[in-house]
């Protein structure tokens, strides 16, 4: 039998507020335990939550920028669990009535197909602390300074059907919250992280089967082979006679398998009902507006404008867009050579990304300030260096020894274009190789590539490529 997997993502992203979602408490990552936290946080009896409007800004942010729905109406709900981590006994969250509605997500697959992906719903709520289990021994530590910090879960659809679908999804929304600022993406640090619903079907049949949903996956490498993993685990019980239990699941990135951790509560097993404390967040159409008309370019926008104006190929400009920090190094260092695009955007992607990765680095790291790989661009376009120069160049403002100029100049890397000096090397040469003279005036033309290597050796590369050419072309023929 044939089957089909339906995906559908949660992806919890932390809102970059500098305080909590219902408190005043600092949200910086990093900080001493339970050194971030009020009696708000810690849910001592009688403190009342005040809603972060800041949230709810970044949150309507979002929904404009997926084209979803705003509800002009949202209440916040009591959501009853038990975690030792959540002090109040329950979660403050969003039920029946979300601040974001139905919307979408178009993706790009690597084939280069484009697929819409649905977008149940977003929310706010709150996140839970944290366990520490390693520092103790037969006892757990408690942090609460996540308690309390701002998230927008974000529902998708069942519309996936591939753990490659699933990452192109979760990397086109990670790089669209970068660059709306709501979110800094940060994986590592649990910012933007991912609970994966997958279930098995025959192909063709309309009836979705029971789900699993695997929790807290924090890199799309991880998503991708949990939900490979799960779905190979399914398919093998149901043909071995077995049933799929609704379940919540963990994935063990070092055995690369999924194992259950507690059976899959439903809805109603959560008891909500309106938090009495908060009032219903009432959003304007003049609110929505206002928000539109502040929202920057997004991804999709950019790439269009990159082809469009650039003239940028459809490969380099979704190279480029797909990490915002990229785009805006990329869109600086045009400033200095603002006619030529491509041959930027070739450095950007080519030498730099390949010296990042080399010293592994991403692009916030780099060494080499976007203005300066302009400038280098520059130089080249006005012929003071070669394309070889350059590349010697780049390497020595990778180490951090000057500007392009400066560089230039110090180790006496300007090309020679002054055409009497290139004859005379040219001359020096052909006298000095008159074997190799004979037979290429008597038709070994492959001896050209010798005389050309013969003449940027001894200018040490800084011949100017095409005149050294043209006047090798002369001087060999006479």
């Amino acid at each position: 039998m044939e089957w089909e997997a339906v995906i559908g993502l949660e992806v919890h992203a932390q809102l970059n507020t500098k305080s909590k979602i219902f408190s005043g408490s600092a949200t910086n990552y990093g900080a001493m335990p339970n050194t971030q936290i009020c009696d708000i946080d810690i849910g001592l009896p009688g403190v009342l939550p005040v809603l972060n409007m800041e949230a709810v800004h970044k949150a309507i942010t979002f929904g404009v920028a997926i084209g979803a729905q705003i509800n002009d109406q949202s209440v916040f709900a009591r959501k009853n669990y038990f975690y030792p981590d959540l002090p109040k006994g329950y979660q403050i969250s969003q039920f029946e009535l979300p601040i974001v509605g139905v919307g979408h997500l178009d993706i790009t697959l690597e084939d280069g197909r484009s697929r819409r992906i649905g977008v149940t719903r977003a929310h706010l709520e709150e996140d839970a602390g944290k366990s520490l289990h390693e520092d103790f021994q037969g006892l757990s530590g408690i942090d609460l300074n996540r308690a309390g910090i701002p998230l927008l879960e974000i529902v998708s659809e069942p519309d996936i059907r591939t753990a490659k679908e699933a990452v192109a999804y979760l990397k086109t929304l990670h790089n669209l919250v970068r660059y709306i600022n709501i979110c800094d993406g940060n994986m590592q640090e649990g910012s933007f992280r991912c609970d994966a619903n997958v279930s098995v079907r025959p192909k063709g049949q309309e009836k979705f089967g029971t789900r699993t949903e695997t929790k807290n996956l924090n890199s799309f490498r991880f998503v991708e082979r949990a939900i490979n993993y799960e779905i190979e685990r399914q398919i093998e019980v149901i043909e071995s006679g077995g049933v799929i239990m609704q379940e919540t699941r963990l994935f063990n990135a070092d055995t690369n398998e999924t194992k259950m951790m507690r059976s899959k509560e439903d809805a109603n097993d959560y008891r909500y009902f309106p938090d009495p404390d908060l009032l219903p967040v009432r959003v304007t159409a003049e609110q929505i507006r206002q928000i539109k008309s502040t929202l920057p370019e997004l991804p999709a926008e950019k790439q269009q404008r990159f082809v469009d104006d650039l003239h940028l190929s459809t490969d380099t400009a979704t190279t480029l867009v797909s990490n915002k920090a990229l785009a805006d190094y990329f869109e600086t260092g045009l400033k200095a050579a603002p006619e030529h695009g491509q041959l930027v955007a070739n450095w950007v992607i080519g030498e730099l990304l390949g010296a990042l990765n080399k010293a592994s680095l991403d692009i916030t790291q780099c060494p080499i300030p976007a203005e300066h790989i302009g400038t280098l661009v520059a130089r080249i376009i006005d012929k003071t260096i070669s394309t070889k120069i350059a590349k010697t160049v780049f390497e020595t403002m990778f180490n951090g020894e000057g500007t392009p100029d400066e560089i230039i100049e110090a180790k006496g890397l300007k090309q020679v274009t002054d055409t009497a000096e290139i004859e005379k090397m040219v001359d020096e040469i052909i006298t000095q190789f008159p074997e190799q003279l004979a037979d290429y005036r008597s038709g070994k033309d492959k001896l050209f590539g010798f005389f050309v290597g013969q003449a940027m050796k001894a200018s040490k590369g800084k011949a100017n490529p095409a005149q050294l050419n043209e006047i090798l072309k002369t001087k060999l023929q006479n």
